[in-house]
């Protein structure tokens, strides 16, 4: 490992360190990481499982509920288990490479995520403002198209930060103060210019995660339009309740990544550890929290996982 500091010598290997601060409560600190890991590991698995397996939930809602899981799944794979390794055996060594795959993964699966929630919030304004057109418009062939979209939109994006990177020399500090490796944080410790990392990395969260939630605002907007024109309570009620779920998920998505973005703005005098704790929260809860929701608002998952466990 390079830990000499000049011009030239680049760090391969990169150290970090949990949460700073906090080194003596890590043991404690690592339960409800292992427990939120668990329950989405399990949850998010069960959710793919059930939705795959029974062809009367092979509709637009639940298919895009499925790929929402499986990006779950990922992005609590990429983090959770590095986190575990430093709380535990104190394993905070992480090579360039290997960094860079992380921070790669993490970010484009977060953008994925984004794209599908935007996604099944056109599902949702389809449902309730076109509810006689929804079969013909959400053909399975467009749901197809749409993941394949998300998910080329996703990782496309990312995919330049790998050569941008790379390009850097880190001949300064090698100590990473948090759980996971990040774009800026990572280009933080190179001994050039970062001015292109930074915009390109401001573009693609303006062109992609702040015109999602622009997007998602706007059809629900008109969502909530149609349906306070519907002549029946009761028909206004039950299309807001098919809204629910997603709206609950929306909330639990963006609603911390807003709250950590403004404390790292304007809570100067916040403590390092705190910025990072939330950041972690930001990563932990959706995937740990999505299946849980969905399974208690949604009737028919429910009765799938009621059938399964408690049917012989």
């Amino acid at each position: 490992m390079a830990t000499i500091n000049h011009t030239g010598v680049s760090h391969t290997v990169f150290l970090l360190l949990g949460i700073p601060g906090l080194e003596g409560l890590h043991r404690w600190i690592s339960i409800p990481f292992f427990t939120s890991y668990v329950i989405a590991l399990l949850g998010n698995s069960l959710l793919v499982g059930i939705i795959l397996s029974r062809r009367s939930l092979h509709e637009p809602m639940y298919l895009f509920l499925c790929m929402l899981a499986g990006a779950d799944i990922v992005i609590s794979t990429c983090t959770v288990p590095q986190a575990l390794a430093i709380f535990w055996s104190r394993s905070r060594e992480i090579s360039l490479n290997c960094c860079i795959a992380q921070l790669f993964f993490i970010h484009s699966t977060f953008i994925f995520e984004s794209g599908i929630l935007l996604v099944m919030a056109f599902d949702r304004y389809v449902a309730i403002c076109s509810p006689l057109r929804y079969t013909t418009i959400l053909t399975r062939s467009l749901i197809g198209k749409a993941g394949v979209a998300v998910f080329l939109r996703s990782y496309g994006t990312i995919f330049p930060i790998i050569f941008l990177l790379k390009r850097l020399t880190f001949c300064q500090n090698n100590i990473i103060p948090h759980t996971f490796c990040e774009h800026i944080g990572l280009a933080r410790y190179a001994c050039n210019s970062i001015r292109v990392n930074i915009w390109y990395g401001f573009s693609v969260l303006m062109s992609t995660v702040v015109l999602d939630v622009m997007l998602v605002f706007v059809s629900y907007v008109l969502i909530l339009r149609a349906v306070f024109r519907m002549p029946s309570r009761d028909a206004r009620l039950k299309a807001l309740n098919t809204c629910g779920s997603h709206v609950c998920i929306i909330t639990l998505f963006y609603g911390p990544g807003i709250f950590t973005t403004l404390t790292h703005r304007f809570g100067r005098h916040i403590p390092p550890h705190v910025h990072i704790l939330l950041t972690n929260v930001c990563i932990l809860a959706p995937p740990m929290l999505n299946p849980i929701i969905y399974g208690i608002k949604t009737k028919q998952i429910k009765e799938q996982v009621i059938h399964m466990f408690f049917t012989k």
